[in-house]
């Protein structure tokens, strides 16, 4: 807790959705464009400009961080390969439940990154995963693309999304068809971490 100016009481948080060192100040709604106001005016002289959703689901995307698409009722810590977090020896909401084997079967949905093998091809949340050559049938799908955005720093257009086994097909070139919008392009699987994977612009 912290007091900022007019002597309003504010909550300074360090959270980063965008993969940037970057900080969240919490204030009533009601002062919400006055803080505003005050953060350019103190920031001028050092350039500070606002950005939008947008451009933070862009970052956000670049960076592999799940959020509402990927956070869908249907995804597990396993999904988004964080397994390693769940406590085997603690109790904790949902542990008995985490365990279920079609949640924890190795060749199950994992979140991955997609980029297109041709960068001018624009990606498509929506659409499904198909291994080359494989018909396109329900029986043949291989996952889904959750979320997209064109990645001003890769110069491509790039994606989050479950592949089946996809932990351990990096690399791999399917198919996403997008029969919705009458698209079917060629993608690489990836990590899902495109930009700075080792955090360092999290501590500069």
């Amino acid at each position: 807790s912290l007091t900022v100016c007019g002597g309003i009481d504010a909550r300074l948080f360090r959270i980063s959705f965008s993969g940037e060192l970057a900080y969240e100040l919490a204030v009533p709604a009601r002062y919400g464009d006055a803080l505003a106001r005050v953060l350019m005016e103190a920031g001028a002289d050092l350039g500070v400009t606002p950005y939008g959703l947008e451009a933070l689901n862009v970052m956000r995307i670049e960076k592999g961080h799940a959020t509402a698409n990927e956070l869908n009722g249907q995804t597990s810590a396993h999904h988004l390969g964080l397994g390693r977090m769940l406590s085997k020896s603690k109790d904790y909401i949902g542990s008995v439940m985490a365990q279920r084997d079609a949640l924890i079967r190795p060749d199950g949905l994992r979140l991955v990154g997609l980029k297109p093998i041709n960068t001018a091809d624009m990606l498509t949340a929506g659409a499904h995963f198909l291994e080359l050559g494989a018909p396109a049938t329900a029986a043949h799908d291989q996952g889904y693309m959750t979320s997209v955005a064109y990645s001003p720093v890769l110069a491509s257009s790039i994606g989050l999304g479950f592949v089946k086994d996809g932990a351990n097909r990096m690399g791999d070139v399917m198919r996403a068809a997008d029969f919705m919008r009458g698209t079917d392009i060629e993608v690489e699987i990836t990590s899902p971490h495109f930009v700075d994977p080792e955090g360092v612009r999290l501590h500069d």
